[in-house]
């Protein structure tokens, strides 16, 4: 029977073959479905460490996306019988009039695999499908992603359309994306910016920790 330690090494090693036969073979041997997720979170945020510490690069978080996707579906049946249950809910997408995803892609699955409920927009989002998701879900955090400068505009409306919407007070805001810095989160009006997938993941785990029940 697999170690959690190998899955976790194997999953950090970016082992595609190897970490889903062990987990696999690991639930094949009743190890709790929210041991083995764990395990793999844990070999995921290694992922990010070694992606901080420039020894990985965008393609290796990429890569480290995809195979945490295809743990989930084999864990899911298990989780749902289980009752495994998520921290807090964080409403996430690519703004208005931006169609790049892989920004997005990469922080939704790391949120994901903090434990995280996300309801992933997609792209080219509008204001008010924003709006409507966070009054829909009871979110607390909302993501706005955006690679091209006129995105920023469809931030700054969408925070100022929290406002009118009587949400801004409820709701944590972050935006990212490659020309996203400080300057640009204050003058949105934003609450932070996270620089990567992993200081996204730190705010949110931040936020729903004064916020989630």
């Amino acid at each position: 029977m697999p170690t959690l330690d190998e899955i976790k090494n194997t999953f950090a090693e970016l082992d595609e073959d190897t970490a889903l036969q062990l987990v696999k073979d690991a639930l094949a041997a009743k190890v709790p479905a929210f041991e083995i997720l764990k395990a793999c979170q844990d070999g995921m945020t290694e992922v990010g460490r070694r992606f901080e510490c420039q020894d990985y690069f965008v393609s290796d978080l990429m890569m480290s996306g995809e195979i945490f996707k295809q743990v989930s579906a084999i864990l899911e049946p298990e989780l749902k019988a289980g009752g495994s249950k998520t921290v807090g809910k964080v409403v996430f997408g690519t703004v208005k009039g931006d169609i790049h995803n892989i920004g997005k892609d990469i922080v939704v699955t790391m949120l994901k695999s903090a434990n995280l409920e996300v309801i992933d927009l997609g792209v080219d989002v509008p204001v008010d499908r924003f709006i409507s998701a966070l009054t829909e879900s009871g979110a607390t955090v909302l993501g706005m992603s955006g690679l091209l400068t006129l995105a920023f505009d469809s931030m700054k409306a969408t925070i100022e359309a929290l406002k009118v919407a009587g949400l801004r007070d409820k709701v944590k805001v972050m935006i990212g994306g490659g020309p996203v810095d400080g300057n640009v989160c204050r003058a949105v009006g934003a609450d932070d910016w996270g620089a990567d997938a992993q200081h996204a993941v730190r705010l949110a785990k931040a936020w729903l920790g004064s916020t989630a029940v």
